[in-house]
């Protein structure tokens, strides 16, 4: 294991990325974004996926400081094409929009179609909840077909996430955040490379076997080698048995159907499709109950006794904020495995070792 630095991991990934075709400032961009994924404990959305952007973006899968193009333009709704780039880069463009609109009309919806990898999601409900918004999201994945759906053994499924975001004055916003299905894709590549271990029954086989063998996704890799989940034959399990397996569906629906991305299929090109949802409370509310209220409840929903090995009940984002405080203070710890493959990937863009020793310094 090996911990690094805030400052440097953001300065050395946006070097890579800069080394790239990327501008300064989107190469520093997604450096942040992909850290800030690390510090709030999402290792899974955080600098692993730099050998993977790598090689989406010399795949053409990827491209470079996209401009998002407005395909539908209302009062209080948007289509936005992400036209394949970095995520980092167009999905911001895309939430700004609908902040924007959401502002003028009290309510707004944003569809973002062909982005590359958004990342983390909470991010972006962060963003709205800066703003003062309520913010919902449901993603899709087309063309990374990773999950089976209840009842099947077969991948029909991306890891489709679903997130909420909710601002509450002068605390950190209520932000529910997660994978469809019981990890995302990202775990498992964390746990690939020599990371946190899968939960007991995370992936399934072709002949219904329950596993938490990486190989099982992405069948049998290198050490320091790439993962490429179409060359395995399993799984993901959905969480939640069938309405886990529901609320996936929805969001392929809502996140790639509608918003003109595509649901998830074989053989398509990897893109992130987002339909967002936001609400501005003052326009619901304008007795400013809703404020008081979240405060009340959230007090209520906690103040219960803890069940045996629970310290205390906590709400969505709370992990993530003590997670933060620490990993801020004290560096991002990555596995060996995870460490090598990024330094693998700054070597083959041309980073030079000077910039490679100064990131562990």
């Amino acid at each position: 294991m090996v911990t690094i630095q805030v400052p440097n991991l953001i300065n050395f990934v946006a070097d890579i990325f800069n080394h790239s075709d990327s501008s300064a400032e989107e190469a520093r961009r997604i450096a942040s974004y992909l850290t800030t994924a690390n510090l709030t404990g999402h290792d899974s959305h955080g600098v692993i996926r730099v050998p993977v952007y790598i090689r989406w973006k010399k795949m053409g899968s990827l491209v470079p400081d996209q401009t998002v193009e407005l395909v539908v333009d209302t009062p209080s709704l948007a289509v936005v094409d992400g036209k394949f780039g970095y995520g980092q880069t167009v999905a911001p463009q895309a939430v700004k929009i609908g902040i924007e609109k959401c502002k003028k009309a009290g309510l707004a919806a944003v569809a973002l179609r062909n982005a590359g990898h958004i990342g983390r999601v909470g991010d972006w409900a962060e963003m709205a909840a800066a703003e003062g918004l309520v913010s919902i999201h449901f993603v899709n994945a087309a063309g990374s077909v990773l999950v089976a759906p209840f009842g099947g053994v077969e991948r029909r499924l991306s890891t489709a996430p679903y997130c909420v975001g909710i601002p509450r004055q002068g605390q950190a916003p209520v932000v529910l955040d997660f994978a469809t299905s019981i990890v995302a894709e990202g775990k498992v590549l964390v746990a690939s490379r020599g990371g946190k271990k899968l939960p007991k029954g995370a992936l399934i086989n072709l002949d219904g076997e329950l596993s938490e063998d990486p190989s099982v996704l992405y069948g049998p890799y290198e050490v320091e080698g790439p993962r490429d989940h179409s060359k395995g034959k399993g799984a993901i399990r959905a969480f939640g048995e069938h309405k886990g397996s529901g609320l996936a569906l929805i969001c392929e629906l809502l996140g790639g159907a509608l918003t003109g991305t595509g649901a998830t299929g074989p053989n398509r090109r990897f893109a992130n499709g987002m339909f967002a949802v936001y609400v501005d409370p003052k326009v619901v509310d304008p007795a400013n109950f809703f404020d008081g209220e979240i405060s009340r409840y959230v007090s209520y929903f906690k103040d219960t006794k803890p069940a045996a090995g629970v310290d205390r009940v906590l709400i969505p984002g709370e992990p993530e904020a003590a997670m933060r405080a620490d990993r801020t203070q004290n560096g991002v710890p990555l596995p060996d495995d995870t460490w090598a493959a990024i330094v693998n990937t700054a070597r083959e863009v041309g980073v030079s070792e000077v910039s490679i020793q100064r990131a562990t310094q």
